[in-house]
């Protein structure tokens, strides 16, 4: 099977490079700079001058570009040449309405189109450990499923055109976010005299610390499941709201802190105090207009599955 790919920056080289070594692959690459592909063409990779040339020639393309212009650009150049049948896979990090306007002008020329965002930054795509996050339809997820098994370790097929992207853009929002709470908590808590290291280990044998990032939201939140309570509203106010002082006393800002203890202070107004600490999650739930409610035997099997997986 002739493959393109095209981006060879410090993700796309080193996952090229992978893919070039999986059987029966025959990788064609191409970059905005020849230099990028040296290597890959040292070990035996082709060179297409433009992603015209690559179109014309190749079953499946993976396009791995920093932003929405880029993509829309290559994938343009691609269709003129690319034959009916042939796969276009975007693994950068996209707009979701740029997929869903790049899958549109791909069926119109019967060719189909992935959205692949990946996870596992630099060292994983050396490594091959990594994940992609897919959207589309599945017959074509299970065509190109050997070539992403190639470059990483975790390929799921998430919903249809977009999906994936979606789910990469909540994946990295949470964790920015998360950046920065932690380094507001690491802030107070050094300003308040403890030392940092000191902190990282005391806090990760908690309850959080303990567990994987996301796996708190199986137990009330995903469910919909809020009462009887695991720790009621009231007293993680409670919690939140001495944080909140102890950086006053110290002077450290706690904008993110002073934003949760509104969100928990506008449930507690709604009188949720005797229900769990995550029922404050339903305001931002309400102000969407979403409802989430997923059965617990589905969360458990996805748990189940992870875990059998990471054995």
């Amino acid at each position: 099977m002739r493959v393109g790919f095209i981006g060879l920056g410090t993700m796309g080289a080193s996952m090229a490079a992978n893919l070039a070594r999986a059987p029966g692959v025959e990788l064609v690459v191409h970059d905005v700079r020849r230099e990028a592909a040296e290597a890959l063409l040292s070990g035996g990779a082709e060179w297409a001058s433009s992603p015209a040339e690559m179109g014309a020639s190749c079953e499946v393309v993976f396009t791995s570009l920093p932003g929405p212009a880029e993509v829309r650009a290559v994938a343009a150049q691609l269709m003129d040449t690319m034959r009916r049948d042939a796969v276009l896979v975007d693994i950068s990090t996209n707009a979701v309405s740029t997929v869903r306007e790049i899958h549109a002008a791909g069926a119109a020329r019967g060719i189909h189109v992935l959205d692949a965002p990946i996870s596992g930054g630099p060292r994983g795509a050396a490594s091959g450990k990594l994940a992609f996050f897919v959207g589309g339809d599945a017959e074509v997820f299970g065509r190109c499923r050997p070539l992403l098994d190639a470059m990483g370790d975790r390929a799921v097929l998430v919903g249809d055109i977009g999906a994936g992207s979606i789910a990469k853009l909540a994946h990295n929002l949470s964790g920015y976010a998360l950046n920065v709470i932690m380094a507001e908590v690491f802030a107070m808590g050094a300003k308040a005299g403890l030392e940092p290291l000191a902190l990282f280990a005391a806090i990760r044998q908690g309850v959080h610390g303990r567990r994987r990032t996301y796996d708190g939201v199986t137990e009330q939140f995903l469910p919909n499941t809020y009462d009887p309570p695991a720790f009621q509203l009231r007293l993680a106010h409670k919690d939140v709201s001495l944080a909140c002082a102890l950086g006053r006393e110290v002077g450290v800002p706690m904008r993110m802190a002073a934003l949760t203890l509104e969100e928990m202070t506008e449930a507690l107004n709604r009188g949720w105090g005797q229900r769990d600490s995550r029922s404050a999650m339903l305001l931002e739930l309400e102000r969407a207009g979403v409802e989430i409610a997923v059965g617990r035997g589905e969360l458990q099997a996805v748990l189940d599955a992870d875990g059998a997986d990471r054995s």
